[in-house]
């Protein structure tokens, strides 16, 4: 096998040569951080292109449906916009342009000669974290070692989409390893957050939140093994959701620590509004991908459930708020968005009480430790095969390819010590679910709290390299909660002022408590909180963030 820099070289050329000439811009100098507008000012957007970008994943699809607006059309205004976000923060792998617009074409031709769409996505085109694999193309999940590895056939979910008349388009990026909370990788870089480039759009995801962000794609489809779906679209602005385990078929899209099901990485989607995320899951599972993945779970999308039947049907809903996970105590911009939700939430007719954290750090720990149990094996296999070095830290200065230690920096364990941690993650389940039933006594509902409110991390983007805490994230993978994304404010440095210190729960909350120095170092980043409900109770958290969402949006307008 070719030594790896010469696979690197090779697969960067590759990729800059399949970005259309005429769709090359000149960025703005480094200098400038916020990015949002520089689409629609660099000369390359057509009027229409703009319009289009600018619309909404469901009236998109109205439009698509109506014939007012064509798949080549459509497709074609995102992509320039993709090429166009590529070139300013860094978010692509696979780019292939002939191929979507025969795509596109192929379903104009179907919709003239018939007069039909040939699904519910016809034309939508979709953006694809690199994980999920599309024959003929390679997926490296941020590995030099992959390079070269072209997918002899479709994930399930890229057929399913297809089948509904998606039109895939550009693959993003992410983390060498997949498993780091900073998008960076030797073949295709660091990806930065277009509201400031200096901060970070977490990871793994972290290609496809800053596509989305900048209006480059309407629809993606991220992973979540402990956040990278949610952290990444927090940072960026966005809605998402990460669905509980198999709901979303997986088959056929490649991962590290493959094997390791006991917490397993899920798919979801990651979108422009909570419209665009239901439309996504109510498609997808209304394909009855169970018949197509045998791992995906045998339920069809419940009306009922999304009309919160078992919640009230909606009417006074009871949401409990977690103001920090007694671990670390989260900045002020956070803290500012849950009383706003707090405060939008009740003015809405609904009750708010105060969520009791039950062992979330060590439903943190045991989790780790489990992916940790083979961790360091899985990765150094993998690289093994050209001498890839592996990142060792994502700081901005020490992230050059040398060939530092190993992450994780720990050696595997035995198979009853293994048995031993999802024991304990089994059984701490089983108490998490008898903590939350107990709420039912403090609700004045007759029911448990409906779902829970919470940040997705300590702190908004923050500088690249220092993702320090995932916690906020983890423990909902950990006990298999579904779980959203929704934006609340941004940061202003007037309101969010640093607060005095608190009594530290230790160094760690300290430290991060240290991060936000200078309010000013976050201006204008994106304040976004999580939504928790239970296990595959993904319609009824759909439905709650919208109830949320409009809550917020009212609050606003008064």
């Amino acid at each position: 096998m070719p030594h790896w820099t010469q696979l690197l070289a090779e697969k960067k050329q590759r990729q800059l040569n399949s970005i259309p000439q005429a769709w090359l811009v000149s960025p703005p100098p480094e200098s400038t951080l916020d990015v949002t507008g520089f689409p629609e000012t660099c000369g390359l957007l057509t009027a229409r292109d703009i319009e289009i970008t600018n619309t909404l994943t469901n009236d998109l699809l109205a439009k698509l449906a109506s014939g007012e607006w064509t798949a080549v059309d459509v497709t074609t205004a995102f992509y320039k916009r993709a090429i166009i976000a590529h070139q300013i923060v860094n978010c692509l792998t696979e780019i292939f342009v002939d191929r979507a617009l025969a795509r596109a074409a192929e379903l104009d031709d179907y919709f003239k000669r018939t007069g039909k769409v040939v699904g519910p996505l016809h034309g939508l085109p979709i953006s694809l974290k690199d994980q999920l694999c599309i024959k003929g193309l390679e997926t490296t999940v941020g590995y030099i070692s992959w390079i070269g590895q072209y997918a002899e056939k479709n994930a399930v979910l890229v057929d399913i989409l297809i089948e509904c008349g998606a039109v895939p388009f550009v693959r993003t990026n992410v983390p060498q390893t997949i498993m780091w909370g900073e998008t960076l990788n030797y073949i295709f870089g660091r990806t930065t957050n277009p509201y400031n480039r200096s901060l970070t759009t977490s990871g793994s995801s972290g290609g496809e939140a800053a596509l989305i962000a900048l209006k480059g794609s309407p629809l993606g489809v991220g992973s979540d093994l402990g956040g990278s779906i949610r952290r990444p679209s927090a940072f960026c602005g966005l809605y998402c959701l990460r669905p509980s385990y198999g709901r979303i078929p997986y088959c056929g899209a490649v991962n590290s620590l493959e094997g390791q099901d006991s917490s397993p990485s899920v798919l979801g989607p990651m979108a422009d509004s909570i419209g665009g995320v239901k439309t996504f899951m109510k498609v997808v599972i209304n394909a009855k991908p169970w018949l197509k993945d045998p791992l995906a779970v045998r339920k069809k999308w419940d009306e009922d459930e999304y009309n919160l039947v078992d919640h009230g049907f909606g009417k006074v809903l009871c949401f409990g708020i977690m103001w920090d996970d007694g671990v670390v105590f989260p900045h002020p911009p956070i803290r500012r968005a849950l009383e706003m939700t707090k405060a939008a939430l009740e003015k809405a007719g609904h009750k708010v009480i105060p969520w009791k954290p039950l062992k979330h750090g060590l439903l943190g720990n045991v989790t780790r430790d489990i992916f940790n149990a083979g961790a360091a094996e899985d990765i150094m296999i993998v690289t093994s095969a050209t001498g890839e070095p592996i990142i060792s830290t994502t700081e901005l200065d020490d992230a050059e390819p040398t060939i530092p230690p190993v992450r994780p920096r720990t050696s595997g364990i035995t198979a009853y010590q293994l048995w031993q941690l999802q024991k304990l993650r089994r059984d701490t389940r089983e108490e998490y679910q008898d903590h939350w039933k107990a709420t039912a006594s403090e609700t004045g509902t007759g029911r448990p709290v409906d779902a829970i409110i919470c940040p997705a991390a300590p702190y908004v983007a923050h500088p690249h390299g220092k993702s320090w805490y995932r916690d906020y994230t983890l423990v909902w993978n950990a006990l298999d909660y579904s779980a959203t994304i929704f934006p609340v404010t941004t940061v202003d440095p007037t309101l969010d002022v640093k607060n005095p210190p608190h009594k530290f729960y230790d160094d760690l909350d300290r430290r991060i408590y240290e991060m936000y120095d200078d309010p000013e170092t976050f201006k204008n980043a994106p304040v976004c909180l999580q939504l928790i409900g239970r296990t595959l109770e993904e319609e009824a958290v759909i439905k709650m963030t919208e109830i949320v969402d409009a809550a917020l949006a009212a609050a606003k307008l008064a």
